[in-house]
């Protein structure tokens, strides 16, 4: 927010109040014992969820109730018209969270949340989820594997030992969902070069063949070379390039109507940058912001791989 202020963004936008999701809200994607194993840990001063580093404090399952109602919120404002579009600003992230297990950080799954909200509450039929963070969305993919009603796209790196181990081509979706999970599993170091080549290789032309009603993003900023966590090598510049070709997708299929949400990012003002810029494109401004600049290694390749991926999606 202080990184808004001084950029001057602000007063462009309109802030919306973030409700608590309603359990209910919280059932369309969750089991009832994984909502109220988070409840009772947090309302018994907090500690760790599973066997890795997700933790509760004792105000966590209130602020996530928070999280994933403020994203249920921002559907309603865009699917009523009320806004064009919007980003959710929200902590804790969610896309690791599982139907009944929290992992990654994640306690709901908020695009998850914010999808359903749309289909319940406004009788959309098809929502398209675009996770560009680095790491796989496990959580998302697990609550649609089979559901053809949600695509579900994740851009991310696959390497031996990385978070989450999975999110390889194989992992497709099964029954009603067979073909609706399509993952994009890059090597290190793609850089922009190779994002802007997965976007417009695989990415659109599976949008368009599903023509989505709204357009989800889980906007994830570790991915950028500077980010501890990772090494996929894309800049500012990189972001700033897919954020304007969702947007576009987002004009084209389903009139504009796009919200991005906020997943990971552990450079903290590289993670500040993006967000400025994603807000810039949101309000249809031209100048970015990166002191960055870009990765200091040579990209990796990725024609073979992107070769494989369209044969083997059928692209």
């Amino acid at each position: 927010m202080p990184a808004l202020e001084r950029a001057g963004l602000l007063p462009a936008l309109t802030r919306l109040a973030a409700p608590p999701a309603t359990v209910e809200q919280l059932r369309r994607a969750h089991t009832l014992g994984l909502i109220e194993y988070v409840q009772q840990v947090s309302l018994q001063g907090g500690g760790l969820l599973d066997q890795g580093d997700t933790y509760v404090t004792g105000e966590s399952y209130e602020l996530a109730r928070l999280a994933a109602g403020g994203c249920a919120a921002a559907v309603d404002q865009i699917m009523s018209g009320a806004a064009h579009n919007g980003f959710a600003l929200i902590r804790p992230p969610g896309h690791h969270a599982e139907t009944d297990r929290v992992s990654g950080f994640c306690l709901f799954n908020n695009v998850a949340v914010a999808a359903r909200q749309a289909q319940v509450a406004h009788g959309v039929k098809r929502v398209a989820i675009v996770d560009y963070d680095v790491h796989h969305g496990n959580g998302t993919q697990d609550i649609f594997f089979e559901d053809d009603s949600v695509l579900f796209i994740s851009v991310h790196l696959f390497a031996p030992y990385f978070y989450p181990g999975i999110g390889g081509m194989d992992e497709i979706g099964v029954g009603r969902g067979r073909d609706f999970n399509l993952n994009v599993p890059l090597p290190p170091y793609v850089g922009d070069n190779g994002y802007r080549r997965v976007f417009d290789e695989l990415i659109e032309p599976r949008l368009r063949r599903f023509e989505p009603e709204l357009l989800l993003v889980s906007a994830g900023f570790d991915a950028h070379w500077q980010d501890p966590l990772a090494m996929a090598g894309l800049s500012l510049t990189g972001y700033d390039a897919i954020t304007r070709r969702l947007l576009g997708y987002a004009d084209t299929l389903c009139d504009g109507r796009v919200l991005f949400i906020l997943e990971g990012g552990y450079q903290l003002d590289v993670l500040s940058a993006g967000v400025n810029n994603v807000f810039r494109a949101l309000l249809g401004r031209g100048a970015i912001e990166d002191p960055f600049g870009p990765m200091p290694q040579p990209e990796h390749d990725v024609s073979g791989l992107l070769e494989r991926l369209k044969r083997h999606y059928l692209l």
